[in-house]
């Protein structure tokens, strides 16, 4: 039974926060987007990963700000509503959707791909892909608790084995980093942007938090000390990670193996001469694309919430259990992805998801330039860096990827046209200032 007009519980401290963004942040981006993204820039993908982190850290610092200020879920979408106006709100929390299910996707298929390799089992990823999503979307009907608890144990086996790989593939690093880097930049600035813009979709898992900000407690604390801890780490654990595969293995081996079922970090550990290698790398991928899946799962449902308390979406998405999950988000944007990972083209869906949330990110940062004064936690500048940032490399990726998702906000803008004819708001009375007071 659900109560429409329910609020979530608060119940992340700064600790479980910052393993939510790390739990969505270091899985797919640094076992599958590395390999991409060197395939279209060679060596200079530690470039574009260091690129990436400084766009997603004025993204990233716009989101902290306006989390604190407004802790509700819905993130973008809210802020956006409530700063900016109804249809840049909806368009962000439209694209949030259309980006992140389609990484959720990318996660399901990603470790499908390392549990068949692990088995030694050849075989289609994704019956396997989708069997994942809909389990992980039981445990995320749950509730924000046995969630948090699940995260943890996750990203803890991730971050074991991705420290374990630096360190094992450090001696490479040390005897062959220079030469494996030569020649270090592309053929054109153009391919640096695309791999720039395949990455940063790598460092967006810190919105979780923000997402999530109507589960955080003292979230004008807790916010933006969980974002900056979990965007640090990630991005140390990414240059580390390219660099050492880059050395072993090369960029060319690296995109091969990130494109067919052939998980490209085990390829790499393979070189190591270290018996259990391939096998501790693989268990990791596979711990960190459930903690990605798992973590979209409760991002794209909290938007679909917020969403359904707008009148953007079927007011039954509005609802909330005795439990206090969102089982009717939850449960809808679980089979959705479980649809989506039919597609079976990691490539295809990281291109897609790339363009969108680069769209989302520019609206948040937009969001911000509207801050009250007393409310901002920055400068304004780092608003319109991440602002002008984010609209340069959304036209990077492939042009039939952005033409579609061009044609996919359309397409939101006419629904939300109609929806807003067919349900009334049913967002709790003053919950953004409820929020910003806290």
């Amino acid at each position: 039974m659900t109560e429409v007009q329910g609020r979530l519980r608060r119940e992340l401290g700064v600790f479980g926060a910052t393993m939510m963004g790390l739990g969505a942040m270091v899985g797919t981006g640094v076992f599958v987007s590395i390999g991409i993204a060197a395939g279209v820039a060679g060596p200079a993908v530690l470039l574009a990963i260091a690129l990436a982190a400084l766009v997603a850290t004025c993204n990233a610092l716009s989101s902290a700000q306006l989390a604190a200020s407004m802790p509700v879920s819905g993130g973008t979408y809210e802020y956006a509503n409530r700063y900016l106006d109804h249809w840049l709100g909806f368009t962000g929390g439209w694209m949030f959707l259309c980006a992140k299910t389609a990484s959720a996707a990318t996660a399901a298929l990603g470790f499908a791909g390392y549990l068949l390799r692990l088995l030694d089992a050849p075989g289609p990823t994704v019956p396997v892909a989708v069997a994942t999503a809909l389990a992980m979307t039981l445990i995320v009907v749950s509730g924000i608790r046995l969630s948090s608890r699940a995260n943890v144990a996750i990203v803890s086996v991730t971050l074991a084995a991705l420290l374990f790989f630096i360190i094992a593939g450090a001696g490479y690093l040390a005897s062959a980093g220079a030469r494996s880097l030569a020649p270090f930049l592309p053929a054109s600035s153009g391919d640096l942007f695309h791999a720039t813009a395949l990455m940063f979709v790598a460092f967006t898992g810190y919105a979780r938090i923000a997402t999530l900000g109507e589960e955080v407690r003292e979230p004008r604390r807790t916010i933006p000390r969980a974002i900056i801890v979990t965007l640090v780490v990630a991005s140390l654990l990414y240059i580390g990670v390219g660099a050492v595969g880059i050395a072993v293995v090369g960029p060319e081996i690296l995109a091969q193996a990130a494109q067919t079922e052939i998980a490209p970090l085990e390829v790499v550990a393979r070189q190591f001469g270290l018996a259990g290698a391939p096998t501790i790398i693989a268990v990791g991928a596979m711990t960190a694309m459930l903690g990605v899946l798992l973590n979209l799962l409760l991002g794209l449902s909290r938007v679909l919430l917020a969403m359904g308390r707008h009148g953007d979406a079927p007011p039954i998405f509005a609802g909330i259990a005795a439990s206090g999950s969102p089982v009717p988000a939850v449960t809808a944007v679980g089979v959705v992805v479980a649809a989506l990972a039919l597609l079976g083209d990691v490539k295809v869906t990281w291109s897609f998801s790339a363009f969108t949330v680069l769209i989302y990110y520019a609206i948040t940062n937009l969001a911000a330039l509207r801050l009250p004064a007393a409310r901002r936690l920055f400068s304004p500048l780092i608003a319109w860096v991440g602002l002008l940032s984010c609209l340069f490399l959304a036209f990077w990726v492939e042009t039939s990827i952005w033409l579609s998702g061009v044609g996919l906000i359309g397409i939101g803008l006419v629904w939300h046209m109609i929806a807003r004819r067919l349900w009334p708001s049913t967002s709790p009375a003053g919950a953004g200032d409820r929020g910003a007071g806290q």
